[in-house]
């Protein structure tokens, strides 16, 4: 395993280490994983994530019409959560993630939260871009169920986690 030291030096290995696989191929695996979990069978309002580049692609679960899906949308340090499908138009966030362009929350009650992460560790603590959206959006939501989707070479010893940091319920490997 490769010795890392902190959260920058985590954070730039995740970034090469994503180059060097194929996200495409990964994310349909992380798909049919996750679609197996008791979480997702049981969830029928489900928060994904808009990928970015070489980042874990879950749009395809958009075809199970069991569920509704949100996607999240920056609101200065927050998140909301959004009504998504694919007649939703998007715009670019200040963060070059793709978000709804309706300002308006719209979600009643979420069952499931797909978390995005550059890396995790054995604990299920994650490893984001750094500004904290998701951390601050968990501790708000911590009754809701939250789930990781990354490939098994992504993950950590630790991620060095701060008293801020909170851990998923269940990290879904390759």
């Amino acid at each position: 395993m490769v010795q890392l030291y902190n959260k920058q030096q985590i954070r730039k290995w995740a970034k090469n280490k994503r180059l060097e696989l194929n996200m495409k191929s990964l994310s349909s695996v992380l798909v049919k994983n996750l679609q197996k979990t008791e979480e997702y069978k049981l969830a029928k309002n489900v928060m994904i994530f808009y990928p970015l580049k070489n980042e874990v692609d879950l749009l395809s679960l958009l075809e199970d019409k069991t569920k509704t899906f949100y996607l999240p949308k920056i609101d200065g340090n927050n998140l909301l959560c959004c009504r998504y499908d694919k007649n939703t138009e998007l715009c670019e966030s200040c963060f070059h993630t793709k978000e709804p362009i309706d300002q308006q929350e719209k979600h009643t009650t979420l069952d499931l939260i797909i978390v995005p992460a550059l890396a995790v560790d054995k604990d299920n603590y994650r490893l984001g871009y750094g500004k904290g959206f998701y951390d601050r959006f968990l501790g708000k939501n911590s009754n809701i169920k939250t789930i990781v989707c990354i490939p098994k070479e992504l993950t950590v010893e630790t991620i060095f986690p701060n008293e801020h940091d909170i851990p998923v319920d269940l990290v879904i490997t390759t």
